[in-house]
Formats: C-alpha cells, structure tokens, sequence
C-alpha cells in the first residue's frame, strides 16, 4: 500500500487527492475484508509516506482541491472552479465505475454541456460515491440510500457522505492495528518517503546494467539518507503500531548489496523483490512451459540468506506471473473462474517443487500492489477476494502464511544480491531517461547546497525534510517515456516545489531551473508571437487600441504560483504582452484590479529572465512612488544586488507598461529573451508566476537595425 507524498509543506495543500480517495475504496476494505476469513494469513506493506497522509486527512485537517470542491454549496461555486470540477471529477476507471451507475456516466457523457445546480451537486455527490468502499455500498444503510436516491442530492446528503468519509478515514489505521494483534497479518514497511535505496546510496549503481548510460551531472552518494529513510520508518511504524517492523518492502523491490547492512541496522529481518533479481544473482535465466508453470521451482519458492559484509538479512522473490496474473489478467475474469485458476497454479508449483526438491516444502510468494489493481474488478475485487479466500481456507495443499513465518528458516545463501527493482531487474525507470538525469541532477545540487548550509539555522530541518521528500521514487516514475498519466505535470510540478521550498529554508537562491518543467515532452508555452515593431506611449492606459496591436501575448488562465491556490484559485493578473522596436524591449501586465492599485497593495511585478541568466527586473511601489529596476544574482550573501533602473522606464495606471533598452539586458540582434512574469506579496514570497511550467521565449530579429523589413 503507497501513495506518494503529495502535499507542499509550504502550502499544507494535498496536491492529488489519491490517499483520500484510496482510503475509502481499498485500505480500509482489504483488510476488514479478512474478519469473514479468519483462517487467511495476509502481509500488508504500509509506506510510512501513505500514513502520515491518512492520518492527516483522517484528523480533517489535510486540505486537497477536490475534497474543498466537493463541499463546497453547489450554488456557490465559481465558473473557473465548475471548469475545475468537469476536468477532475471523472478521474475513475470507466467501466466500473462510472458506467455502472446511470447518473454519474449521465453527466460524464454531458461534460462537455452546461451543467445546471443540480447537475453540480449530483457530480459533487457521484465524485466521491464512486470511490466508496464496496463494503460500506453492500450494507451501509446511509450509503445504500445515496445509491438507491441516484440523482436530486441535496446539500444535507452531501454532509451524510463526509461524516461516512471521516469514519472510514478513522478505521483504517485502527483496523490494521487490531489485526495484526490478533495474529492474522503481518505490517511490514518501505523506507519513509519510498526512495529508491540503491540509487540513493550511489547513482552509480545504474551503470552495473547500463555501463554506457548518460549519467546525471553529479553523482548522487548519500548511504546516510538511505539509513535515515530506513530508520525512520522504524520508528513510525513502533509508535503508530505499537511495535516495529520485523519485514521490509525496499521502494520498488529495488535491492543492492549496500542497502543490505542498512536495512540489517534498522532492525530489518527480511526483505523481498522479484523473481529476475534472483535469476541475475545466479546467472541464470528462468523459463516456464506453455502452461506458464514456473520450469526450476527448486530456486524459486524457497526464501534466502543474503550475507554482505558481516550482514544478513532473509529475502524472498516473488512469483512475478503468479502476482502479475491477479495485478492485471483476472479482472476480466469470473470471481470463481479465477480463484479456481489461481489456486490451481499454486497447488501445482508447490508439487513441483515437492518433487525437484526431496520433499521439502514450496514456499511460494505473491506480491503485488495494494490499491491499483482492484478498480479493473468487479465489485472492487471483492468477489474475487471472497472467492479466493473461501477456497484457501482449509485446502488439502495449500496453507497461508505471513512473510515472517515464510522466512523463519531456511539453509539457502547468496553471498551478493545483483542491483535492480522488479521493473526489468534494473533501475531505468527512475534513472535511465534525460528527464530523470535531469531531476536526479537538481535533487544532487540541492543535498550539495544543504551539506554546505549552517547546521544550526532555524530551518535547516524543514530543509532537510524537503529534500528527503524529494529523493522518493514516484516523481522519477512519471518522467521519461515510460510511464505516463493525466498528472505528470502536477508529479513534475510537485518534485520542483519541494527543491524549490528547500532553497527557501536554507536561504539560498532557487536555481531557474527549477521553474522549468524537467518534462521534455511538455509542448511550449501557448503564447501569441510578435507580428511587428511597435512603440506604445508609457502611461499605464490603454491609450490606444492600435499601439500594443503588433505585440506577443501570454493569457493567463489559473494562478500559478501554488497548483490549485485553495484559497485564492483566480489568478491577480490576467495577460502578459511583449514586443519590441529597435532598441527596446517592452512589456505590458494586465491585472484583474488596475495594476496601480495592485501595486499600491504592497505587491511586487518582477520579470525572470533565463536569458540573459541571473538578471530579473522588477516594478514596486515604494513611499508612493513607482520604483523599478534590476537585480543581478550572485553565489554569495546577498544572493540578489540592485543594479539600478538604467535607462529603462515603467508607468502604472489600468496596466503596468515597460520599456526595457536591449543595452540594459545586454542582448543583440538574434538573441532570444527568455523570462517569467512573478507576482510577490509584502512578505517578499512568490504569489503566482506565468506561464507555470515554460517560460515565454522572444526571439529578437536578426538585424533590429533592419526591422523595417521583418515587421513588413
């Protein structure tokens, strides 16, 4: 069970709304689930960053986008949060379910239609419906009555639905606790923030698989963050569970001969990963027959001591068909049809292995993720978990046992385990692509930053907690070319803003690159491009509709500077115009208030320009006067130092106008200017900046001396 950590320290805000809405469909019903069967021996793998999540939300004070919207009267809401609620509130799979409940595939089949108040509301009601846990839509009369009601919900039925959501938030933790004190599971845990071990250790592991591979611009090698991770998810588990973890999921199955003394320190008895790992480790290739019988069962299902310096630890390798077949084949199949299968394959492997291994017994093990597999079932899974479950209680052949009691012995060793993860034995997901380099590349230059930054700042810790945010294996996962999904630039975004609020809290510049998307697929910006020289008076008023017509523009649709902005979700500025006449650059900003008053507000307009790096210009009212001009970065203290306005001019009014000579910028014909537009409160902290993820890039006529002939 995992979810990444989703929500901005600096904000409070949950980025995704995926703990919550997993909590109420599958952590708290897998494991109630087990009560019917009580015979059935389960091991549920808790990454602490998934906890810490849903206890939050579980104490009603975690705050996401969609759980404000979907409670917010549907009477009250405002065009850009209903433009909003049309694009998020379907993110569930189709055919189970949205397709099955009449109303909800209604308004999904109309979201491109208005909707009126009552088509809101029901949406409102069906986002979180949907997600309910199956055993609470089988018996709970309160949600049963919603299911039956079907449309026509009111603003009454919508608090019914979140007094069920905080109950189910309250059980699970609970549920796990008083399970495992009666003996019937096992909780095991994975390092905090779900790093990739290996990786963190030393980067360089990768080239054991890729020896060619392109390598991010620093080598990352922190074997004390990896310990740090592993310890702390130690203590997390003891004090939420009442005892720690005897077992441990590495991130991602991923294992390497120096996290095993590490995990062997924290306390760690056994650990597990896939079948391939085992296989590299004995240089061996695995087959299966046409059946998909496993053909060298006498290697497979039986656990092993990993011996590494003075260190061991027992680990198991997971079936990878047998796990894959209920991860991703048996939802298109009957409950009975599958169990009946699965447990087939099980009894045949273990006398398989009865046979090729003198009579000892198969140990045979089965390992998938907790959440994703079970919205493709019917039911949420749960008539094949039923089903699954009622045929291993009292079977002839096989018995269920919890990891701890499958690795308590055995005569089996491995003086070295071959590095790699249960995605193709190696590490390229999180690794192998420019993107990855490219975040591994600033996830190194900011542990650099934190080694050389005084110990005893006041928030060096909140540093420190960023960053190891920052190492977990989910943002790696979204980028490159391998996986993708409708969140990747808010995955992108959210890697950014933990690098981002750790500069913060040291007190060091924030590198530029971090406000550029590590997305390489990401499409530039939308933007209008320059059609013709242009010369506008500087007044600050619209003078005249014609002396901004040749201009770029930028249009801004949502603040940018927090993903959601809760509280503020519209934006202060509403477009961005650029352009140029032979010897200056000119902008103009457009507010949804007159840009004097905004300044006058105490806010701060200040351009970022990437090219020319290490230059910003910013616009301000101070004493009531209008102040404006540059700033140069250095590496020492003071990061930024005024330059002064130079020839360069501004006027507030409606708009805010500047004309910036290229002189000042120190760029030529040809050039292209590249910037982002921030807006910064009285509290000198970054409001909102445009565009969110590219910057506005303006190429400059090769000849400004000749423009005549380019604006023709």
């Amino acid at each position: 069970m995992h979810q990444p950590f989703y929500e901005d320290l600096a904000t409070t805000e949950h980025i995704l709304p995926w703990v919550r809405l997993h909590a109420l469909k599958d952590y708290y019903g897998m494991v109630a689930l087990l009560r019917e069967f009580p015979d059935v021996k389960v091991t549920f793998n808790l990454v602490p960053s998934l906890l810490v999540q849903l206890e939050a939300f579980a104490e009603d004070r975690a705050r996401d986008r969609t759980l404000e919207l979907g409670l917010k009267p549907a009477v009250d809401l405002t065009p850009s949060e209903v433009e909003f609620i049309r694009a998020n509130f379907f993110h569930a799979q189709r055919q189970r379910m949205i397709d099955i409940y009449p109303r909800y595939a209604d308004l999904f089949a109309r979201r491109g239609s208005p909707y009126d108040v009552d088509d809101l509301r029901d949406l409102q009601v069906w986002q979180k419906l949907a997600w309910v846990d199956p055993l609470y839509l089988d018996a709970d009369p309160r949600v049963r009555r919603l299911v039956e009601l079907g449309r026509g919900f009111s603003e009454d039925d919508k608090a019914r639905l979140r007094q069920v959501e905080l109950e189910i938030l309250n059980g699970i933790i609970p549920e796990y606790r008083a399970s495992a004190a009666r003996g019937q599971i096992e909780i095991s845990a994975s390092p905090f923030y779900h790093p990739i071990l290996p990786l963190l250790c030393d980067t360089d592991i990768y080239l054991r698989t890729h020896p060619d591979a392109r390598r991010p611009r620093q080598r990352f090698a922190h074997r004390e963050d990896a310990a740090e991770q592993l310890t702390r998810a130690v203590e997390y588990h003891a004090r939420v569970f009442g005892r720690p973890p005897g077992g441990l999921w590495p991130s991602e199955g991923s294992v390497s001969d120096d996290m095993v003394p590490l995990a062997v320190n924290a306390g760690f008895r056994w650990m597990a990963t896939d079948e391939l790992i085992l296989a590299k480790t004995l240089g061996m290739t695995f087959s299966r027959d046409g059946d998909g019988h496993f053909e060298q069962p006498e290697r497979l299902y039986a656990p092993y001591i990993v011996r590494v310096g003075g260190a061991s630890i027992v680990c198991a390798f997971r079936d990878h068909v047998l796990s894959d077949l209920i991860g991703f084949t048996y939802a298109g199949w009957s409950a009975e049809a599958a169990a009946g299968d699965f447990t087939g394959r099980l009894a045949e492997a273990g006398r398989r292995f009865h046979a090729r291994a003198g009579g000892e017994e198969a140990t045979i093990f089965v390992i998938l993720d907790g959440e994703n597999a079970w919205e493709h079932f019917e039911g949420g899974g749960r008539l094949f978990l039923r089903a699954l479950y009622r045929r291993l209680t009292g079977h002839a052949e096989l018995r269920t046992v919890t990891m701890a009691q499958a690795c308590v012995k055995t005569t089996r060793e491995l003086r070295s385990i071959f590095p790699g993860s249960w995605i193709d034995g190696n590490f390229y997901i999180w690794i192998g692509h420019p993107d990855d380099q490219k975040a591994w590349s600033q996830l190194a230059d900011a542990r650099a930053a934190l080694d050389v930054a005084p110990a005893s700042a006041p928030n060096m810790a909140g540093a420190r907690e960023e960053i190891l945010i920052a190492e977990g294996s989910d943002w790696c996962w979204w980028y490159g070319d391998d996986h993708s999904s409708a969140h990747d630039v808010e995955f992108d975004d959210l890697f950014r803003r933990h690098l981002r609020n750790a500069y913060r809290l040291m007190d060091r510049p924030t590198p530029d690159e971090l406000f550029v998307s590590n997305i390489s697929a990401v499409p530039r910006t939308a933007q209008r491009e320059p059609t013709a020289l242009i010369d506008p008076t500087l007044d600050g008023e619209e003078t005249s509709y014609f002396e901004w017509l040749g201009a770029g523009a930028f249009e801004v649709r949502e603040a940018a500077g927090a993903m959601h902005q809760i509280d503020r979700p519209t934006s202060l500025l509403t477009a961005v115009r650029y352009g140029f006449s032979r010897e200056c650059l000119f902008l103009r900003v457009d507010g949804r208030q007159p840009m004097a008053d905004l300044l006058a507000d105490g806010y701060e307009i200040s351009f970022k320009f990437l090219a020319p790096a290490g230059l910003r210009f910013s616009v301000q009212q101070t004493a009531g006067q209008l102040t404006s001009g540059f700033w140069l970065r250095y590496p020492d203290v003071p990061y930024w130092r005024r330059r002064g306005p130079g020839a360069a001019r501004a006027a507030a009014g409606r708009v805010l106008e500047l004309a910036v000579p290229f002189s000042d910028l120190g760029v030529s014909p040809g050039a292209v200017v590249s910037f982002f537009l921030a807006v910064y409160d009285r509290a000198n902290v970054e409001r909102e900046r445009h565009p969110p993820h590219r910057p506005l890039d303006v190429q400059l006529p090769d000849d400004l001396f000749a423009a005549r002939h380019w604006s023709a």
